[in-house]
């Protein structure tokens, strides 16, 4: 597994689909995902610091985690599979086991923006997936 950061956020209002690149940590290769407008919007809200007056989806999930006495550990994201990501959010629970638990990687990531956990690309993914910095 590579760590890598969430680095851009390309969002276009007049188009469906909207752009996120992750850049590996202690590295120059990036990958490009496709994600939706509402998700690449609540991804930005978190990171500029917009604070909404009631619970987006994701700020639900990390409350549900955390009522649980849960602990989003990390995202990972795992596939490539036909152009599309598969991911994997890590949850400790209160016995200390992990529990994976299946995901998109734009929710994934709109998670782990809100808890600040590491977002992990596995090394074959990254491979396929990325391009070097220009």
């Amino acid at each position: 597994m590579v760590q890598v950061e969430l680095t851009k956020i390309i969002i276009d209002e007049k188009r469906q689909d909207q752009v996120i690149v992750l850049k590996e940590k202690d590295g120059d290769r990036q990958i490009p995902i496709v994600i939706g407008f509402m998700e690449a919007s609540a991804i930005k809200m978190k990171i500029s610091g917009i604070e909404v007056p009631r619970p987006l989806t994701h700020d639900l999930l990390v409350s549900v985690i955390k009522a649980m006495d849960g602990q989003l550990m990390r995202l990972i994201i795992d596939k490539l599979e036909t152009s599309t990501f598969f991911a994997k959010l890590e949850v400790k629970r209160p016995s200390g086991d992990l529990k994976l638990i299946d995901c998109r990687p734009s929710d994934g990531i709109a998670a782990a923006v809100r808890t600040k956990c590491p977002i992990f690309v596995d090394e074959e993914v990254l491979t396929k997936a990325s391009t070097l910095k220009q």
